[in-house]
């Protein structure tokens, strides 16, 4: 009878310890992330102007970044023929609550209307500044002016991005078409990879394009990560 008293306070025994060791293995395995929300704001290069849904910038950057494991909901801001201006009216309204991080894609209209750098600095300030006053991080994607509007021009315009990320501590990425043109030079490799109005990227040119401005995400979900 005492020996199989014993018995059982000895089985209770190790099943209450078998329940300690389980509850303490799930206390320290780390907890699952959880989704990060992401904007891209921009215009017809965001939107993925001319191509089937999956082939655009936004899913295709959504599944580079479920590839290497990031959990992330990215919302696609893009409005074809968007100017700067565009941007920054639907700013405000378009960061929900839930967003954390935006990428701002906006200037390639602003350029195709010639409109003054000023004005696309002033609109893409105020959209910094909705980002500020939201608690939202930013990476903010560069523009190139082309020479043929002069070198002031060009000189003031490729300026505003980089002098404004620097003013408002947003992520810098020098030019959306970095994967395409790194030396910014339209080269018969980078006709290529364009639809044929040559100012769009078709879809391998779009998987070029993720493949460089990809890190830059990573960065800003990092410092998401790091704000919370």
């Amino acid at each position: 009878m005492m020996s199989s008293l014993r018995y059982g306070a000895a089985a209770r025994l190790n099943k209450a310890l078998a329940l300690l060791l389980l509850l303490c293995s799930v206390m320290a395995a780390p907890a699952r992330a959880d989704t990060v929300h992401l904007l891209a704001l921009g215009d017809s290069l965001t939107q993925g102007y001319g191509l089937i849904e999956q082939e655009g910038f936004v899913p295709q950057l959504r599944a580079w970044l479920a590839e290497r494991g990031h959990d992330v909901r990215l919302v696609n801001g893009g409005v074809s023929g968007d100017t700067t201006a565009g941007g920054l009216s639907r700013a405000g309204w378009s960061l929900t609550p839930e967003i954390e991080g935006m990428i701002v894609t906006l200037g390639g209209n602003d350029l195709l209307r010639g409109l003054p750098p000023e004005v696309a600095r002033a609109n893409i300030e105020g959209i910094l500044k909705i980002a500020a006053e939201k608690d939202v991080e930013v990476l903010l994607v560069g523009m190139q002016a082309p020479g043929n509007y002069g070198p002031d021009y060009k000189a003031a315009f490729d300026a505003l991005y980089p002098e404004l990320a620097d003013a408002y501590g947003a992520l810098f990425f020098p030019s959306f078409f970095e994967g395409i043109m790194p030396d910014g030079e339209m080269s018969e490799e980078a006709r290529s990879l364009m639809q044929p109005d040559g100012i769009h990227p078709n879809g391998e040119g779009v998987a070029r394009i993720v493949e460089a401005i990809g890190p830059s995400v990573e960065a800003l979900i990092a410092r998401i990560a790091d704000a919370g």
